[in-house]
Formats: C-alpha cells, structure tokens, sequence
C-alpha cells in the first residue's frame, strides 16, 4: 500500500489505507483546467506521422524525447488509459489490486482491451516499492507518471532505463486535463489529447443535461482515515468532479475550508462534523466493511444530517470506488452509469 494521504486521496488501496485516500487516488492541482502544461514542444504529428522531439520538464528532472514511443510503461493513476485511448496499448502498467475485479485488471481497462482484442499489458509493483527491474525487462522508451508519488531516488532509476515524465510540482497533484494534455504531448500526440479533454466535458455536459433535477442538489464528499478523523475532498478533487459532472452542486461550505498541503482535501477532524450540516448528500468510500462499521457507530458522525436521513453514496465495490476517483477516457463513461442509481437512491430520502 501507497503511504499518502493525500494520495489516498488518490488510490484506494491506500486507503484502505486511505482512507483515504486520504487514502485512495486524488487529484487536481489548483485548477480545473488544462490550458497550462509543463510540456514544451507541443505540436500535432499525427497528419504527418514524423514525430518531433519534446521536452517535458517537471519536478523530478527534464524529459528529452526524441523517437516516437512505441513501448510505454505507465505508473501511478490514470495514464494507462489515456495512453490506450490515444491509440497504444501500454507494454507494462502498475497494478492496483484494491480496485480491480476477478481479472486481476481494473475493468474498464481490460473491458477496452478485450474489445479491441488487444493483449493485456504486463502488471507490476508500484507505489512505495516500485519494481524497477520489472520494468526494465520491459524494455520500454518512455515512461509515464505525471499522476503518481514516484520519488527522487525511484525517478533517478526509472530515468536511466527511458525519459521518464513525472508530475509538475507535488506527487498526485495534477489536474485531469493537464495529465491527459502531458501524455499527449509526449506520444506526439497533442492535439488527439485536447481532443479526449473535448469528448470528456461533452460526457459531463451530456449527463448533466439527462439529469436537470441534480442541478439543485447539493453534497460533500469525506472520507476517514479511522475513528474520530473526517477529511473533506476540495472541490477540483477528481473524484469531486466526477460527482460535479453529473450536475450536482458543491456544498459552499468547502470553499471555505483549508486545504492540507499535499492532499487535495481539508481534514477537518470529526468535531467539525456540523460543518456538513447543509449538505443535501454524502458521498464517501470505506476501506472496508469494518472501517465502515467502526465510523458509522460514532455518534457525532450520525449527527451530519445527510448521514442520519441516508442521504449517503458509499459505494462498496473496490473497482467502482476506484474508477468514480479519477478522470480519464476509459472512466468517466464506466462510472457515469453506475453513479446514477446510486444517486438516485440518496435523493429519494431527501425531506423535500
């Protein structure tokens, strides 16, 4: 397991440690937008298949790419999809046992590939103890991990096998659009991205449209690294935003909150918990049924409204809780759909 909070925030197995994710997966620097990137040498290769040489700075070091990647290896969250989605099937990918299903892969990835009747690429350790011979083996010529909490002395390594792009400034800090905008730029292929950064808003835009009577509907979404914690995702936290997607409104009161350095996230502790108390729903994960049995027996926890009416969207699936935590092609279109009901359900409980 991945040792972040803020990260948890970013990946669930974390939180399950993560609580969070505090524990799980999170995301986004200071904005929801993609206009800014750390990438230079940006231009569409595509119309004439030449690949011209890039050089991404970020905050571990410099990547100069000068060849066309064909053998791609990714780490930390999300990028494995892009890179699908844009055309390539990774060579090898971190694996991330919390959130995938009986296939041993997370299933939005591996419902794309077996689609597509592509092979699956090779799975490997990651987080705390990347396995960096693993990848060697794979012998590829460029590795991702704009989205990740790789470190100093694991980029140092992973640069000497391939140009390795790291994240902008902190570890999972990076905004959706800003990591597919990277992995595009990087493949040679800038404009294909802005293009999914396109069709990703009109996914949101589409759903929000299907579901007017969201648009009034208000919600928080916390999460708990144990008892007597509660923690409080900002609103361009990815998994938020997934939520916004759909049409619903961020609570006003987390605006007004302070972000913990590093997590995407406020933590507030549990004596805070009035702070919610206009929030029309919850939406929250545990790391599992007896993290879930142990939080929801606090009494002040069962005095937030939205807790103690049910106004609550926990789901339980690890995959799911994963997929609706990052934005990305393959995602956004999986978790919509299973979002909904789910939705649906805390509203009917709602004293309107």
């Amino acid at each position: 397991m991945h040792n972040r909070l803020g990260r948890a925030l970013r990946r669930p197995q974390l939180i399950a440690m993560v609580a969070a994710g505090a524990l799980l997966l999170g995301a986004c620097s200071s904005s929801d937008s993609g206009s800014d990137t750390a990438a230079s040498g940006e231009s569409d290769t595509a119309a004439s298949g030449d690949f011209e040489p890039v050089t991404i700075e970020h905050a571990l070091g410099t990547a100069e790419i000068t060849e066309e990647p064909e053998r791609i290896v990714t780490l930390g969250m999300g990028s494995a999809e892009t890179v699908i989605a844009l055309g390539t099937v990774p060579v090898g990918i971190e694996e991330y046992s919390w959130g995938s299903d009986e296939t041993g892969y997370l299933p939005w990835i591996h419902e794309e590939l077996t689609e597509r009747g592509a092979d699956l690429p090779a799975q490997f350790t990651g987080g705390t103890e990347v396995d960096i011979e693993a990848i060697a083996t794979l012998e590829p010529d460029l590795i991702l991990a704009p989205w990740s909490g790789v470190t100093q002395e694991q980029y140092d390594m992973l640069e000497g096998i391939a140009p390795t792009v790291a994240y902008p400034e902190l570890p999972w800090t990076i905004t959706w659009q800003e990591q597919i905008e990277t992995i595009g730029t990087a493949m040679g292929k800038h404009d294909e991205a802005l293009d999914l950064i396109t069709e990703i808003d009109d996914t949101f835009a589409n759903a929000a449209a299907e579901h007017p009577e969201y648009q009034d509907v208000s919600f928080s979404y916390i999460y708990n690294t144990g008892p007597a914690t509660l923690g409080v995702f900002l609103a361009n936290e990815q998994r938020v935003a997934m939520v916004r997607g759909l049409g619903l409104t961020v609570d006003p009161v987390v605006d007004t909150l302070e972000e913990t350095e590093g997590t995407d996230s406020s933590v507030i502790g549990l004596e805070n918990a009035h702070l919610l108390a206009d929030s029309d729903l919850i939406f929250t994960f545990y790391s599992d049924p007896a993290n879930r049995a142990e939080i929801e027996a606090q009494p002040v926890y069962q005095q937030i409204p939205a807790i103690s009416r049910g106004s609550i969207v926990a789901p339980e699936e690890q995959p799911f809780v994963t997929g609706s935590s990052i934005i990305n092609p393959l995602t956004v279109p999986w978790a919509l759909d299973r979002y909904v009901p789910l939705i649906d359900e805390a509203i009917a409980k709602l004293d309107r």
